[in-house]
């Protein structure tokens, strides 16, 4: 066996086992401890939070640029496709739908524009 399939073979495992593992140790005649379920309310609006600043933590709102260009955009794009995806959520009540229509809203704005 080559060692690219036995990688293979060993990255399929762990996966299938970290997949499998928390339906093994949560029983369904268990009662899910109170920390884990807390965990699965307040996960997603930290993971969303965490990725809000991850995508802002590089823009420039004041304009300060070192690169060659004169012409900075001062975070607009972000600013409006923020704007966007909390309008369309409060609208909608649907994540996908939001995120989807921010990230459209910036890749054309940063293209076309």
């Amino acid at each position: 066996m080559s060692r690219t399939l036995i990688a293979i073979i060993i990255m399929a495992v762990v996966t299938a086992l970290l997949r499998f593992l928390p339906f093994m140790i949560f029983r369904s005649d268990k009662k899910t401890p109170d920390f884990i379920m807390y965990l699965g309310k307040a996960l997603p609006f930290a993971i969303m939070g965490m990725l809000v600043v991850y995508c802002l933590k590089s823009v420039d709102f004041l304009g300060r640029t070192e690169s060659t260009s004169f012409i900075t955009s001062h975070g607009i794009p972000e600013i409006i496709s923020i704007l966007l995806i909390a309008l369309v959520h409060r609208w909608k009540k649907n994540s996908i739908l939001s995120i989807l229509s921010g990230t459209v809203c910036y890749v054309l704005i940063v293209n076309l524009l």
